[in-house]
């Protein structure tokens, strides 16, 4: 059971579903070859994937491409179903920085075959989270920067003004389809730049004002 780091906040809270966005930021998606969607493409990734800031991403033995993406988090704070945008706008209870680590080379075989993304963004250590800092200490302006370093030299840079669906928005599409809970993370899209890391690379990632994630890969 893995439980959540609160920045300025001692509640104990257990880590439920990793709901995660797939080709929210336009370039991303065509860096990746793919069309920028029409609606969120949805996946899930398990609670046991999390770890934290300082602790080391273990590259998978059966994959040749494990790749970073960062991305905005959000914390859900109260069941929500059906949400109205005010009901969503109050169920995100604050934010994070995450880090959706991707076997790459697996998502394009399993793609090609028409098979689900799974194996690819599920597996240990495959999601890397900051501190949530709670929305009474931070309103999210809505056009933070969001970066991400690979040993120093700066891979991705962009703002997350530039997601195509808002944090609202996502909220919305996935309680009309499931039941968001107390502890549900939301992993909102990654902007362009992702690039393959190997062992012994060090990653930072950087959100504006929110939070910030020192990683590296064994």
């Amino acid at each position: 059971m893995k439980y959540l780091k609160f920045k300025n906040h001692s509640e104990q809270v257990t880590i439920g579903k990793l709901v995660c966005v797939g080709r929210n930021y336009a370039a991303h998606a065509k860096e990746l070859g793919n069309d920028v969607p029409e609606f969120p493409i949805i996946f899930l990734k398990p609670a046991s994937n999390v770890i934290y800031s300082g602790e080391s991403v273990i590259h998978p033995t059966y994959s040749q491409d494990l790749q970073h993406e960062v991305e905005l988090v959000l914390y859900i704070g109260e069941d929500v179903k059906n949400a109205t945008d005010e009901i969503a706008e109050k169920a995100i209870h604050g934010f994070a920085v995450g880090l959706d680590m991707t076997l790459r080379d697996l998502q394009f075989e399993f793609k090609k075959k028409g098979d689900p993304w799974t194996l690819a963004k599920c597996f240990d250590t495959a999601a890397v989270l900051s501190e949530v800092i709670l929305k009474k200490d931070y309103q999210l302006r809505g056009d933070e920067n969001i970066s991400l370093m690979v040993n120093g030299i700066t891979k991705q840079n962009s703002s997350i003004k530039n997601m195509i669906f808002s944090p609202v928005e996502i909220v919305k599409y996935i309680a009309a389809r499931m039941t968001l809970e107390k502890g549900d993370l939301i992993f909102t899209g990654t902007p362009e730049g992702v690039s393959k890391v190997v062992p012994g690379d060090k990653i930072e990632a950087v959100l504006e004002n929110i939070g910030n994630i020192k990683t590296n890969i064994v």
